[in-house]
């Protein structure tokens, strides 16, 4: 089941995209804090209960919890305080935005959750918040943060369109996507040695769909062809070049002579039906399918940028600071490391 309560790696992960911007002034850091984004504080505790979900998270799927001082810890710390950056980033970001989310809201999603992973039971959903060691104050957060998210998201995106023009062009500097290329029905048997092949034709020559049956379940080497007895289908260069080139240019309803391939063996065929030419896809069969590749396409280059965007504005000002210890690594807002060309003469 997906838990899709979880906030660490699951809940938060569409959302990652959308780290904001800050704040005007900053807040001091307190002692209880291990950073401050804004006017807002990200305590010791909240760091902790992501930290715990960390760890259960590494538990359930078997693996290691690195220990604090490793190189892997500090990378799962850096992703914790990262996230919690973000969440505070984007929090702020509503704010400026005049984005509200409601309990009602909130009550309405959680409602939803309930009833698609739980079939709207209720023990099996606090068997669940148990199980990952959640209280509901904190899914109850983790929704909010969703609904702010998703909200963001759609006021950058909500007037992104894509034009006919855009899809035309798509459509032609993708031609080669829908098209289909010749294609052909066959029944073959793979062995291993010539005699064998040579055998087989003998008795295919004269024989049945039934005879075909029984000798392809009997001595073919390919599972495809065995478990069918005998019957495929291939589209032109899908196979290996002897077997290719024969079945596309063999008579319909006779049995051909064994054909070599060093990489599988010998090849005993009989196509059983006319080449099917190479077609291509209407463009306006496709219009609806492109349009929505191009919208996602727009939308995450849309998200992106404005992301990018804003934490440049929000690295500026010393808007984020860092208890000792927590400084993330790499920091997002650290400057890019500058490299030194050397020439030699």
């Amino acid at each position: 089941m997906q838990k899709y309560i979880l906030r660490i790696a699951f809940l938060l992960a569409g959302a990652a995209l959308l780290a904001a911007c800050g704040g005007g002034s900053s807040a001091s850091l307190s002692s209880g804090d291990v950073a401050v984004v804004g006017d807002q504080h990200i305590t010791q505790e909240q760091y902790n209960q992501l930290l715990a979900q960390a760890k259960l998270s590494f538990k359930q799927n078997g693996r290691t919890f690195p220990k604090e001082g490793t190189t892997a810890f500090e990378a799962v710390k850096t992703e914790v305080i990262d996230l919690l950056v973000q969440e505070s980033e984007r929090e702020q970001r509503a704010k400026a935005e005049g984005i509200t989310v409601s309990d009602q809201q909130i009550s309405n999603r959680l409602t939803s959750i309930k009833k698609q992973y739980f079939g709207g039971d209720q023990k099996k959903y606090l068997a669940q918040l148990k199980k990952e060691q959640l209280t509901e104050a904190q899914v109850r957060q983790s929704i909010k943060q969703q609904l702010i998210a998703e909200a963001l998201q759609n006021k950058v995106t909500g007037n992104i369109q894509v034009s006919d023009a855009e899809v035309h062009d798509y459509y032609k500097s993708h031609s080669q996507s829908y098209a289909t290329p010749e294609s052909r029905s066959v029944r073959y048997i793979l062995v291993k040695s010539k005699p064998t092949a040579d055998q087989l034709y003998n008795q295919l020559k004269s024989g049945t769909s039934k005879t075909w049956c029984t000798l392809a379940k009997k001595y073919s080497l390919d599972p495809s062809s065995k478990g069918t007895c005998g019957q495929s289908s291939f589209t032109k260069g899908q196979t290996v070049a002897a077997f290719d080139k024969l079945l596309f240019a063999a008579p319909i309803n006779q049995v051909q002579k064994p054909i070599h391939s060093a990489q599988y063996g010998w090849f005993v065929m009989e196509p059983t039906s006319k080449v099917k030419p190479k077609s291509i896809t209407p463009e306006a069969k496709v219009t609806s399918s492109i349009k929505q590749t191009l919208l996602g396409q727009k939308k995450t280059t849309a998200v992106n940028n404005w992301a990018s965007d804003l934490q440049k504005s929000f690295c500026k000002g010393s808007k984020i600071s860092y208890q000792t210890g927590y400084q993330p690594s790499p920091d997002p807002c650290a400057p890019p490391a500058s490299t030194n060309a050397t020439t030699t003469g």
